[in-house]
């Protein structure tokens, strides 16, 4: 079931920094804000799906102003106990459709939460909202996977990303609708718990068409936040649309 903070409750909340210890290392976290940084340039920035801010703390760090949207009011509670984190002001609710009375230069989504939304509609919602949030000449980025559809075999419908004696993790992809879902199973005193959580995977051609139906365009797009050329052989990519400036 979703409870009112989503599928980012306590229980995820709790240890989300330690889960995901891999995206806090320096040498993930400083090239994303770099880039980040310097096309906000003078402005604010907007991220959404802020969570507990790996990304918002370092970048207000830097001096860029920055306003956050999550759904997770436990999420936003590790953010608020962190040094910084309660002058980051917040909007509680779904970034899809919930507004800030305010313009930025700068809005953002990482770590693949954009897929977080898990409807075509939904996705259209965000970059819709995204573009009625920017200042003429702002910028939205996603940091986004590219859909793993070539390690599927005819027939199989799962990848596993983690085997352990301990943990067992895998995505599930329906190829029909574009719903997946990533899987946790995790063993401790003989018992195992499994936890899912639904994503809609979306290929970047899609993503150019919604930044086209909000009136954005493409300006860039690279495999990762050190602005490596994108090839068909790149696993995720960053991507930044334009709001036109006339």
């Amino acid at each position: 079931m979703i409870e009112d903070d989503g599928y980012f409750g306590e229980n995820i909340a709790d240890d989300y920094d330690d889960s995901a210890a891999d995206m806090f290392r320096p040498d993930v976290v400083e090239p994303a804000v770099d880039l980040l940084a310097g096309l906000a340039g003078d402005g604010p920035a907007l991220e959404l799906g802020i969570g507990t801010g790996r990304i918002a703390l370092p970048l207000a760090g830097r001096g860029v102003p920055v306003h956050g949207i999550d759904m997770s009011r436990a999420m936003v509670d590790r953010l608020r106990a962190k040094p910084g984190g309660d002058a980051i002001g917040v909007t509680i609710g779904d970034f899809a459709t919930a507004r800030v009375e305010k313009t930025f230069s700068l809005a953002y989504l990482v770590f693949n939460t954009l897929m977080n939304l898990t409807t075509q509609d939904a996705q259209v919602d965000c970059f819709r909202n995204v573009a009625a949030h920017l200042a003429p000449g702002g910028c939205f980025v996603v940091e986004v996977m590219v859909p793993e559809l070539r390690k599927l075999p005819a027939g199989q419908s799962a990848v596993p990303f983690h085997i352990s004696d301990t943990r067992w993790a895998f995505d599930r992809y329906d190829l029909a609708t574009q719903a997946m879902s990533s899987n946790y199973v995790t063993i401790a005193d003989g018992r195992a718990e499994h936890w899912s959580i639904p994503f809609r995977y979306v290929w970047p051609a899609e993503l150019d068409l919604m930044a086209r139906l909000a009136g954005l365009r493409l300006r860039d797009r690279w495999e990762n936040w050190t602005r490596e050329p994108f090839t068909s052989e790149s696993g995720k990519h960053v991507s930044v649309w334009e709001k036109p400036a006339g």
